[in-house]
């Protein structure tokens, strides 16, 4: 339909369009706007559809869904509360959370992919923002960002330095192969000296050669993030409800059983004192009442611990493994049913066959098939005991009710209102060890397939996390209904469209001119280097990173033989700098991972990744000085 030259010029245009959409527009959805984006380059001609559409069979996407479904099951049978609390534990503050998440994201996501740890950390993160009252805005940028600083500390962190390593395979093969038809043409020594020093030069990386510049890079990003970037990141409130006196409070009453983990524990270190608009009033010890509750009082089993609070934060004490509402009294003898029930809120019509009952002698239970849990009234918690309540009309409970609660009372004439909680799913905490061995195996899998190289046969990602979440199927840890549902179409789609963009930029040889435009503008090796590497990086904001990789590998090392340089040097730069993208959510998939959860628009990304993208460029560029002596 167009010239070449026209089809670089509409791909190079609409990804440029597509960005300054996203600085100027904040209306338009993320996933309309690639879309759209997709769909002109399409059109006009630039890719075929098959291209255009290759990006939704893109292994990345692929395991993305997958691990977005399987992290449904980890938090539905407790998983990701566990780990939340093991990585997060009492931390309070931002400071104190991004330190324990740098550790951990740093460290795991290299030597596990960082699209696949992101997509469980999000959950976790959140939540434990909403409880310390944080906004996920000052967090979740930090999060796909350390999880990008570890993937370049081995060669298996992330998929760019896997994309490399294959083209280094191949390259390999045929620099030996060339080199054995000199010595067998029996060529003059220096011509066989030369073909033998570039097939050296081209040979696969081993696990940790990147790593030698990699490491550094992932402790200055780290340090400057923790100490100077958080400082760029906006504090959007509206992220979090705001946990206010216009709040429904409840007064709820929660059994400790035996094999509760705050069981000798005192008040303060079990962190019942650190939930948001929720309050430890009293504990009822075998007809004993100790009030007010003093917060070095330890914990012991079968106390009635008596808390008064929004219902939000109520939702997170279910969460905590043998610790239940005092009405579900079968929570013990019946785990599995335990996890069909949901909390509910009704408002009592004057219609209701109980008013003016105490809640023991009005057969609640039997009526309804559901517990009360609480009672608020008039704005006011009530402090009675929740048995000698006198229901009135106009009373908001809390119950717990099973799944089909609200399709059969939706209508009710007994109740004004009848609406689920949301996130309040009972926990599973009977399967946690099932579903935390799933996820281990994966892991494992995915760690030991990388490092034997058989990422493209029996530890393939996606082939790897569809497993993992059949598994969990099939032990019913989640249905494949919710596993379904909880997937991210949204998020899909944009990463999908945005890699056929990426093809729209390549297949034109849109990006191929801009590197070798700007390889010819200077003439030392050095500065050479210093062009490849900011011109990879400028690429791989505005394209694919594994595009971009693609892309630059072949002319990195054309760039070096023909300045009579090595070319590992080069090729380490572009398996780099393909990796490191900060500046824009379309440079790497993490990036817009957490877009749409923590609220950010890109100038957010370009405020704090402009600054740690020259940070980490200059350890990476002094580091190839310094490790290949240029």
């Amino acid at each position: 339909m167009f010239p070449e030259v026209a089809h670089q010029w509409i791909a190079l245009g609409t990804t440029i369009g597509i960005f300054l959409a996203l600085m100027t527009n904040r209306r338009i959805p993320l996933d309309v706007l690639f879309l759209s984006g997709l769909l002109f380059v399409t059109l006009s001609g630039v890719i075929t559809p098959t291209q255009a559409f290759s990006g939704f069979a893109n292994p990345a996407v692929l395991t993305i869904g997958a691990l977005l479904a399987m992290a449904t099951g980890l938090r539905k049978c407790g998983v990701i509360d566990w780990l939340g609390e093991k990585i997060l534990g009492g931390e309070k503050t931002e400071a104190g959370g991004l330190l324990r998440l740098c550790g951990a994201l740093v460290t795991t996501s290299a030597f596990l992919l960082n699209t696949a740890l992101v997509a469980m950390s999000v959950p976790m993160v959140i939540d434990w923002c909403r409880k310390r009252n944080i906004s996920p805005s000052k967090i979740l940028i930090p999060v796909s960002y350390f999880s990008i600083l570890g993937g370049v500390c081995t060669l298996i962190g992330t998929s760019t330095t896997l994309v490399v390593q294959a083209q280094l395979n191949q390259r390999h093969q045929v620099a030996v192969a060339e080199l054995q038809q000199l010595e067998k043409d029996s060529a003059p020594a220096d011509e066989i000296a030369s073909q033998e020093e570039f097939a050296n030069s081209v040979q696969p990386m081993h696990l940790f050669e990147i790593g030698k510049i990699g490491l550094p890079c992932a402790v200055v990003g780290s340090a400057f993030l923790i100490l100077l970037g958080v400082r760029f990141l906006p504090n959007r409130k509206e992220l979090i409800r705001q946990l206010g006196d216009q709040r429904r409070e409840y007064m709820v009453e929660m059994m400790v059983q035996e094999n509760c983990r705050l069981v000798n524990q005192n008040v303060e270190v079990a962190g019942l004192r650190q939930l948001p608009g929720l309050f430890l009033i009293e504990i009822d010890r075998n007809d004993e009442i100790i009030t007010p509750v003093s917060p070095d009082e330890v914990i012991k089993p079968g106390d009635r611990l008596i808390f008064t609070g929004v219902v939000e934060t109520i939702v997170d004490l279910e969460k905590i493994p043998g610790l239940v509402p005092a009405a579900d009294r079968a929570y013990e003898l019946h785990p599995n049913k335990r996890s069909e029930r949901h909390l509910t809120e009704v408002v009592l019509s004057r219609s209701s066959p109980i008013i003016g009952q105490p809640i023991k002698e009005s057969n609640f239970r039997k009526l309804y098939g559901a517990a009360v849990v609480a009672v608020h009234r008039n704005g006011a918690r009530l402090p009675n005991k929740i048995g000698d309540i006198v229901l009135q009309a106009g009373d908001t409970l809390l119950l717990q009710t099973r799944s089909k609660f609200i399709d059969l009372f939706r209508n009710s004439r007994d109740f004004f209102l009848v609406s689920a909680v949301e996130g309040s799913e009972a926990r599973q905490h009977h399967k946690a060890p099932i579903a935390g061995g799933i996820l281990v195996l994966i892991i494992g899998w995915l760690a030991v397939g990388s490092l034997l190289g058989a990422g493209d046969s029996w530890a393939n990602p996606p082939v790897v996390a569809f497993v993992g979440l059949l598994m969990m199927s099939v032990t019913r840890c989640v249905r494949f209904s919710e596993a379904r549902n909880s997937v991210d179409i949204q998020l899909l789609l944009t990463i999908a469209c945005a890699l056929g963009i990426g093809e729209a930029m390549q297949a034109s040889g849109a990006a191929q001119r801009l590197a070798e435009s700007a390889s010819g503008l200077v003439s030392s090796p050095f500065l050479m280097l210093i062009a490849v590497y900011v011109f990879t990086m400028i690429l791989t904001e505005m394209v694919s990173n594994n595009a971009v990789a693609a892309i630059m590998i072949p002319i990195a090392i054309s760039i070096a033989v023909s300045s009579g340089t090595s070319p590992r040097p080069f090729i380490m730069a572009v398996a780099l700098a393909a990796s490191l993208a900060f500046v824009t959510p379309i440079g790497y998939q993490t990036n817009l991972m957490v877009m749409g959860p923590g609220g950010y628009r890109p100038g957010d990304y370009v405020k704090c990744g402009l600054p740690l993208s020259i940070a980490v460029a200059t350890t990476a560029i002094i580091g190839l000085k310094l490790v290949y002596q240029l």
